[in-house]
């Protein structure tokens, strides 16, 4: 068991957080050390948890308990509808999160999901997710979405924005950082002395030389081969319906896609449950399940813990330079 614990933060309090944060600590009590932050009345009926003080605590509660650092929100929670009155003491746990591990109380964090409408009603918040907050938080300029899974390791290169604006995305956000970021992250988190990129194109068939479009030749192209000047292991772009089957996957470390679907698309494909969120460029390790609020499950006892098991134990590896 690590030493120091992973800080794994509410989310939501009308969805499956709660539920995967009890599933979890189950079945990990005897191999990994994180403590929940969140309102204990949140918890499942019969839930085995105890309140701690501060991080320090978790060691000595986790084999019989889930250690819980309390916070008391405003409003009751009511499991699939989620209320606005609570957005303000989410926000809240994220930055006291962010705290613990820059100040080297917590090895890493684990987010379980938010429901972003929630906070944008009751909080104003102006993040399209997580991963732009946390970024803003520690002032990173650059976070990067690492989708990561035993048999893909993908990133987004454009994330939570309308498929019609990707085109005119990808003309003003810095794809050589995106890739470098990427390359560098799996040097230093995964320890790949040398990894191998692959990038996919936008269009059909990468564009076909221009006749389905000419973004992979203006833009895409051009950033492969600097990066390729310096170095760097990356080939493409690639016709993104040939990249993703076993023969594939097995020529690089890791994929960059042009935007969200074609991204996640793959990766729950091919192993839904054990998908892991990491966020790169950030100056601490934050993971978190790849997957959403489940409003219409919650409160059920249905939701699988697998996905947040998964983070949880990716946090303390990479929080612990173990991968």
């Amino acid at each position: 068991m690590t030493q120091k614990p992973v800080a794994l933060t509410c989310g939501e309090p009308a969805g499956i957080g709660s539920e995967l944060a009890v599933k979890a600590w189950q079945r990990l009590r005897e191999t990994e050390l994180f403590f929940w932050m969140g309102d204990p009345a949140h918890l499942p009926k019969g839930a085995q948890y105890q309140v701690i003080e501060a991080p320090k605590d978790a060691a000595k509660v986790m084999p019989h308990a889930l250690p819980v650092l309390g916070y008391n929100f405003p409003e009751p929670v009511r499991f699939g509808v989620p209320s606005p009155k609570n957005a303000q003491m989410i926000i809240e746990i994220l930055v006291k999160a962010v705290e613990f591990v820059s100040l080297g109380q917590a090895i890493a964090m684990c987010t379980l999901p938010i429901h972003k409408k929630a906070l944008q009603d009751g909080a104003g918040f102006d993040y399209p997710g997580h991963t732009e907050f946390l970024a803003y938080l520690c002032g990173a300029k650059q976070p990067v979405m690492l989708l990561a899974s035993p048999e893909l390791k993908v990133v987004p290169a454009t994330v939570h924005i309308p498929l019609s604006e990707v085109p005119h995305a990808l003309v003003h956000l810095d794809l050589e950082e995106i890739i470098t970021i990427t390359f560098e992250s799996l040097k230093i988190l995964f320890k790949i002395a040398d990894p191998h990129l692959a990038v996919s194109g936008l269009n059909p068939h990468a564009g076909e030389c221009g006749k389905f479009g000419c973004e992979d030749i203006e833009i895409i192209q051009p950033v492969i081969a600097k990066l390729q000047q310096r170095g760097m292991n990356v080939t493409g772009p690639h016709s993104a319906d040939t990249m993703f089957h076993k023969t594939a996957r097995g020529k690089y470390d890791a994929a960059i896609a042009m935007y969200h679907d074609q991204a996640l698309i793959p990766i729950k494909t091919l192993d839904f449950d054990k998908g892991v969120n990491i966020t790169l460029g950030l100056p601490f390790v934050r993971t978190s399940p790849d997957h959403g609020t489940a409003l219409d499950i919650a409160g059920k006892g249905k939701a699988s813990p697998v996905s947040t098991i998964e983070a949880i134990k990716m946090a303390s590896r990479l929080g612990n330079g173990n991968d």
